[in-house]
């Protein structure tokens, strides 16, 4: 059976642009990586726990912050990795500066018994749709997709 993890894509409107929080994973490994690094933010969760619980509990812990309002299902994809993600849309204009993540420990540098802590997110972004195609994680591209159809009928400004 596949890991599961899950995750809120949000979102605003700038003018008539609509725009995703993105995030970029913390720690060494992320560091020099920008170009399909970025992700929604998202997490695992184990089989008794409802998806949409875990993509709440995974966007507080990795943006500070709890996600406001209902979500929208956005559907469900396999990563990469094999593990399946299940994406909700929800809108608000996240103040990024506000950014707050949990923290993980690993031993770095690799073999020399030191461990460091590294925030899970190390920073996050507003991006159109456009940018976002470029900087996001490209199995998570349908949920950009998703999200604008479902976007642009429905907000007319």
């Amino acid at each position: 059976m596949p890991k599961k993890s899950a995750g809120i894509l949000l979102h605003r409107y700038e003018g008539d642009r609509l725009q995703v929080l993105l995030v970029h994973p913390g720690g060494p490994f992320w560091s020099n990586k920008d170009t399909g690094a970025w992700s929604i933010p998202k997490g695992e969760y184990e089989p008794d726990e409802e998806p949409e619980a875990a993509a709440r509990r995974e966007f507080l812990e990795e943006t500070g912050i709890a996600a406001p309002g209902p979500l929208e299902s956005l559907g469900e994809e396999r990563l990469k990795s094999g593990k399946l993600l299940t994406a909700y849309a929800c809108e608000s204009d996240f103040d990024i500066s506000g950014l707050r993540s949990n923290m993980f420990e690993m031993e770095w540098p690799p073999h020399s018994g030191k461990m460091q802590f590294f925030p899970e997110v190390d920073r996050a972004g507003w991006f159109t749709l456009e940018e976002a195609r470029g900087k996001i994680n490209p199995s998570q591209r349908p949920f950009l997709d998703r999200l604008e159809a479902r976007g642009g009928s429905r907000r007319a400004r």
